[in-house]
């Protein structure tokens, strides 16, 4: 950066834009909450999101949001991918719930495998069109209007505060452990895990109905 001075008003403009998204419940917000309660790698999960945020931030921040926002038919595809996954992960929550198991809470249970954690992690983290749409779409055309340091300064602001939301939610899951150590407490928390993940996918569901390609681009609907 050529002149620091000039890119920390910028630098903090992408830090509360950026938190301001990505408190909206979502995806990615209740697996790393659920991981931190489960004890499941959850600094290794809140990583993964932080990574995977930095990542489509960048690309937005490049430009590459002003090339998503004209491609419908390619919106449209990954909107139905997101809902598929969605859809999936929700039947696997609500699956645990009518189970009664509270995997990682209890005495010698077994950790999920890495790789299945890794996999949902990248799932919720690139799979999810609102993501998408907050961090490459819509952080990215506000970049779009800075300068090369300014640009550079919003988007670390905007990382910055996907590191700050991520690491916090996984240190609020642990200390929701001993309350989750009860079955029937954990039994609430996949039930509604499995109705937000549900109605996340209906909504995305119904502007995918409403009108091809506009899944990424209404704006409308859950966040992160």
């Amino acid at each position: 950066m050529t002149d620091m001075q000039m890119s920390w008003p910028q630098l903090a403009q992408g830090f509360g834009l950026g938190f301001g998204l990505i408190v909206a419940i979502g995806a990615q917000n209740v697996f790393v909450l659920t991981q931190g309660a489960r004890g499941h790698r959850p600094w290794l999960v809140a990583g993964v999101c932080t990574l995977c945020d930095a990542l489509l931030i960048a690309a937005g921040v490049g430009g590459v949001g002003l090339a998503a926002a004209r491609a419908p038919l390619a919106a449209s595809l990954l909107a139905c991918a997101g809902v598929l996954f969605l859809a999936v992960y929700g039947l696997r929550a609500l699956h645990s719930a009518l189970r009664g198991a509270s995997p990682g809470l209890v005495a010698g249970a077994e950790p999920a495998p890495l790789g299945a954690i890794l996999l949902t992690a990248l799932g919720v983290s690139l799979l999810n069109p609102h993501a998408l749409l907050d961090t490459v779409v819509l952080l990215g055309g506000l970049s779009s209007q800075l300068d090369g340091p300014g640009r550079l300064s919003f988007g670390l602001g905007a990382v910055l505060a996907s590191a700050c939301w991520f690491f916090s939610l996984s240190l609020g899951g642990r200390l929701l452990a001993p309350v989750l150590r009860r079955p029937a407490a954990w039994r609430v928390l996949d039930v509604l895990v499995c109705l937000t993940m549900w109605t996340l996918a209906a909504g995305i569901g119904r502007e995918v109905l409403s009108g091809p390609g506009q899944a990424l681009l209404s704006g409308s609907g859950p966040g992160l």
